[in-house]
């Protein structure tokens, strides 16, 4: 790889920058450019039908500027534009916008296209570069500018005939290719010529068609122009990135800081090449900063079927906010973290969201959080108490979380990923529903603390063994010590110790299910294992669960032994 055929664009030498030290504290003015620059970097250009679909789409999300194409340049274009006019589809606070060349024909054509709306931001461009003025026009300097000049008399002229208000947007393309004085230049002429004033604003829109340097140079070239505007007040500064360097988001958000008013952005960053600067990562960078971005991006997922629906585009799994996997944590210590910073996020019932790894709460976008957890050979405890607790309402006890974790681990090493159902169809034949070689039948507890007994409670309990039914009696001072010693006195069954014990409510309701975890100890040994009981009633749950960690007991001790 020969990297000394290639060299650094000179730039300016900006000293005394002021953007480092400021801060974004509102959204800025967005306008969508789907409608024209994303419809032209896809492979099958949207129709009619789906530009409608997606038009629809950018209003209901709260653009109120929306270029929706170059009607000049083909006729499905011009006859998008005259549907949304003849059909009345552009709200009254919307304004549309319209791209053309700085060319006599085209910008007469987009006038024609325009008749009968009563207002219409016209955007007129033409190339600057030092590398398009040598390889492409073979135009000066002055010849360059005179194109810019005279693309905006005649809008002017055109807008003076024509019924509605027209905003001009001028574009010095490929600006980051620019000299930074030179483009001034061409600015400043063009917005002498429209006449701009306070009243009257003309939006400078400073591309960065070609990402060429690091966003802080991009934030450089914008404070520069802003700084060097002779009456800043007339101009409103737009910036439309590309993300040939991956850093479209970072250099608009540079280019915010250094001064500008205004994005012209796509959804989830369509455009040519790598694509433009990505809207909804923009606005959505905000919102996790408390910030109001003026956009509702609340319905995600339908956002994205829109979106793919019409572009025949696929967001990839790990783009920022709408990608299927960017809610999913694979590593045990993240899962781990997630887990508790949700039950804290819960239990302190802040305004403030703070759960780690999490920078934006997936319930803001209608993303759904059992998504978030997903378990594979990476994973850990953390995650696989987390589905259960999330998806299905079990809180395991902590030595439970670390036992099961492990059944879910080798499952993962020979499968891959476990789904959630999975996990709990695995947690319900380990835990729960083990009736081998102990069935409970059926139990009864009697409060005897009124007939001189050294003990508060009988417990009467009827267990099929290998398929034979015992009864047995057992005393103590608490249902679950008397079903215990009932268990521990007859030769049929194994003698335990009780070690832990938890329960919780499933559900609410008259129908409430109640979860009881039971941790037993073998007298006979050193083994020890967690049983699980799910019923209405919190004692029969508890007997179901205490059945259930003699069996297990049983199974990994009395018949593997």
């Amino acid at each position: 790889m020969n990297h000394h055929k290639y060299k650094k664009f000179e730039t300016i030498k900006l000293k005394d920058r002021t953007w480092p030290d400021n801060e974004i504290i509102k959204a800025p003015v967005w306008c969508s450019v789907d409608l024209r620059d994303g419809n032209q970097a896809l492979i099958t250009p949207m129709n009619i039908d789906e530009k409608v679909e997606m038009f629809q789409l950018l209003v209901n999300l709260g653009f109120k500027e929306i270029e929706v194409g170059f009607p000049s340049s083909s006729q499905i274009e011009y006859d998008f534009l005259r549907l949304l006019i003849e059909d009345n589809l552009i709200p009254d606070d919307v304004t549309v916008q319209v791209l053309t060349q700085a060319r006599e024909h085209l910008i007469r054509r987009t006038f024609d296209a325009l008749e009968g709306l009563d207002k219409a931001i016209v955007h007129i461009y033409n190339s600057t570069s030092i590398l398009q003025r040598d390889v492409v026009f073979n135009k000066s300097k002055d010849e360059i500018k005179k194109i810019a000049v005279e693309g905006t008399k005649l809008v002017k002229t055109l807008s003076e005939e024509f019924s509605g208000k027209v905003i001009l947007e001028y574009s010095p393309e490929s600006f980051t290719g620019t000299e930074v004085d030179y483009a001034l230049d061409v600015c400043e002429a063009v917005m002498d010529t429209w006449g701009a004033d306070e009243n009257n604003k003309v939006i400078i829109n400073l591309p960065s068609t070609v990402e060429m340097d690091t966003p802080n140079v991009y934030a450089d070239q914008i404070e520069w122009m802003c700084r060097n505007f002779t009456n800043r007040d007339r101009v409103i500064v737009s910036v439309h990135p590309h993300n040939d360097r991956g850093c479209g988001v970072a250099s608009t958000e540079l280019a915010l800081l250094a001064g500008a008013d205004r994005v012209e952005a796509t959804l989830f960053g369509n455009g040519e090449r790598t694509g433009n600067v990505d809207v909804i990562t923009l606005a959505l960078n905000l919102f996790s900063h408390g910030i109001d971005p003026k956009l509702e991006l609340s319905q995600m997922n339908q956002i994205k079927e829109v979106y793919e629906k019409c572009t025949k585009m696929e967001v990839p799994p790990r783009h920022p906010y709408g990608g299927q996997l960017v809610f999913t944590a694979f590593s045990g210590s993240h899962q781990d973290a997630i887990n508790k910073g949700m039950h804290a996020y819960k239990e302190r019932k802040s305004d403030i969201w703070e759960v780690p790894y999490l920078p934006i709460d997936p319930a803001d976008l209608n993303r759904q959080y059992e998504p978030i957890v997903r378990i594979n050979s990476q994973s850990g405890k953390g995650g696989v108490s987390f589905v259960l607790d999330t998806v299905y309402g079990y809180n395991l006890p902590k030595q439970l979380r670390v036992d099961f974790s492990k059944v879910i681990q080798k499952i993962s090493e020979k499968e891959g990923e476990v789904s959630s159902e999975k996990i709990f169809s695995c947690f319900d034949n380990e835990y729960i529903n083990i009736e081998t070689p102990y069935k409970l039948i059926k139990h009864k507890i009697f409060d005897i603390s009124d007939e001189n007994s050294e003990f508060e409670r009988k417990a009467e309990v009827s267990v099929e063994v290998n398929g034979e039914v015992k009864n047995i009696v057992g005393y103590g001072n608490g249902p679950i010590d008397a079903v215990k010693n009932a268990f521990n006195k007859s030769d049929d069954f194994i003698d335990t110790k009780l070690l832990d014990y938890s329960e919780h409510a499933l559900t609410s309701g008259s129908s409430a299910k109640a979860a009881a975890y039971i941790k037993l100890k073998s007298l006979e040994n050193e083994s020890y294992e967690y049983g699980v009981g799910v019923h209405p009633n919190i004692t029969t749950a508890t007997v179901m669960a205490m059945v259930s960690a003699m069996n297990r007991i049983y199974k990994t001790t009395v018949k593997e032994g």
